[in-house]
């Protein structure tokens, strides 16, 4: 689609949001930007620079967005498509993008990209540094980081762009095609925003769905739900497995992590030389892996890569050790199975922080697993009554609920002997207390410093 001259209204003035603005009134677009958050609530900086370019605001109300006559609707991440501005433009046959479809449209650049449930960020991450030590030209964004639409337009075909795309993202897809679509998992998440876990599916089965079979399609061997999805592929599917050994695919077999292609089995590292460890690691490494490998990047420097990446934020980070007692930022666990894949990380005696916004999750895996492996339970949050009631269903009472983020820190250190790991993973969304997931980690590391300044 030609954008110069046409009317646009952007729906989220978050990040996302901002940035397709400025791309589209760049571009010649008559462009309206629209959150239901009032001026004083948005970084006045931010409005003021976009009201130069010509943008006109809607604030405080979603309004009469179809009296405008767009002839493009784009909504940011986490805008349900019920509102009635979107839902009206869907009936009038308007195109409603992402952001991330827009950019797909203006780039150059073979695209890889990362969805499922749990090891996005991470795998993501993982990939990009890959690339990049491998000399590739590289952008690294999407649903973390920097919007696609700020750097689509400049790379170039011998550039890669790799992105981290949510279930949102995907949902309003058009002509997306990567080069390299990966599903790493899916379990039950945002139920609540999708309507059930076929919606969710669907939404994710988008990556994949206008690719072709000069394209690759990398799928979880060990996850059902995955796996079910290979069939419906036009574009070549590489599997890749921690749990068996596959004739073709990416896994482990006599001690190594290995590329088994075209006949070929190619050893890239032993498990245990990976620098990010836990068993969800190992298959977010197994993902990235068969990325590099399809993107031509050698056994050698993978394992360079694989040696030396160190994580990301928010995700079984190690904040301090205070008096024998290690304190983890797990904060990017939102949903109750990636909490249970932190918990399965560490052999220690674990005191778990839980509790947040429920996203209408089932909780009895997750309390299975406290059972199982948790000391001591400090539940904050909406969803704690949600949580202590899945708990007590198993038998297990060793848990505290408290008023306050910090009361649940406070708690948690009092509970705690050397040798104890606190966790805070708190298999819930953070927004009844939070702004997101990165603010509740950030909060959390400062209460952990602020006890060992007290201690």
């Amino acid at each position: 689609m030609e954008v110069k001259g046409k009317v646009v209204v952007v729906i989220g003035a978050g990040k996302s949001g901002m940035a397709a603005a400025q791309f589209l009134a760049s571009h010649g677009s008559r462009v309206y930007l629209n959150d239901i958050k009032t001026r004083e609530n948005l970084e006045e900086r931010s409005l003021h620079n976009l009201e130069k370019m010509g943008i006109t605001l809607l604030l405080g109300a979603h309004g009469d967005i179809a009296g405008l006559q767009p002839d493009l609707v784009i909504v940011s991440p986490g805008v349900p498509l019920t509102i009635p501005p979107v839902a009206e433009a869907r009936e009038r046959n308007i195109p409603v993008w992402s952001e991330m479809e827009l950019a797909s449209r203006f780039t150059k650049a073979p695209m890889v990209v990362v969805t499922g449930t749990n090891g996005k960020t991470t795998t993501t991450a993982l990939i990009g540094q890959i690339m990049e030590d491998a000399g590739f030209k590289t952008f690294v964004g999407g649903n973390i980081g920097v919007p696609f639409i700020s750097e689509a337009e400049q790379l170039q075909p011998q550039d890669v762009a790799i992105l981290e795309a949510s279930s949102f993202q995907l949902e309003t897809t058009e002509s997306f095609k990567p080069f390299i679509s990966l599903i790493l998992n899916i379990t039950p998440d945002h139920i609540d925003w999708h309507g059930s876990l076929e919606g969710y599916i669907k939404a994710k089965a988008k990556i994949f769905a206008r690719q072709d079979e000069k394209d690759w399609l990398i799928l979880n061997g060990d996850d059902r739900e995955t796996r079910a999805l290979a069939g419906l592929a036009k574009a070549k599917v590489l599997f890749f497995s921690r749990k068996h050994i596959l004739e073709e695919g990416i896994c482990v077999e006599n001690g190594y992590l290995v590329v088994k292609l075209e006949g070929k089995t190619v050893p890239v590292i032993k498990p245990e030389e990976i620098f990010i460890k836990g068993s969800h690691n190992l298959e977010n490494a197994l993902a990235a892996v068969g990325a590099g490998w399809l993107m031509g990047v050698s056994a050698e420097s993978l394992e360079r890569s694989l040696r030396t990446f160190p994580g990301v934020p928010h995700r079984l980070e190690p904040v301090l050790n205070i008096d024998g007692v290690r304190y983890i930022n797990d904060s990017k666990g939102t949903n109750p199975d990636a909490s249970i894949k932190a918990l399965e990380a560490y052999p220690d005696p674990i005191i778990l922080i839980a509790g947040g916004k429920s996203k209408g999750s089932d909780f009895t895996s997750f309390a299975e697993m406290i059972k199982d492996r948790v000391k001591a339970l400090v539940l904050v949050g909406q969803a704690a009554g949600e949580i202590e009631e899945a708990v007590k269903k198993t038998g297990y009472y060793n848990y505290y609920r408290v008023e306050t983020f910090k009361d649940a820190v406070y708690k948690a250190r009092d509970l705690a002997n050397q040798g104890d790991i606190v966790l805070l993973s708190p298999a819930c969304a953070s927004f009844d207390m939070f702004r997101s997931y990165e603010h509740r980690g950030e909060v959390f590391k400062e209460l952990v410093h602020e006890l060992a300044k007290n201690d």
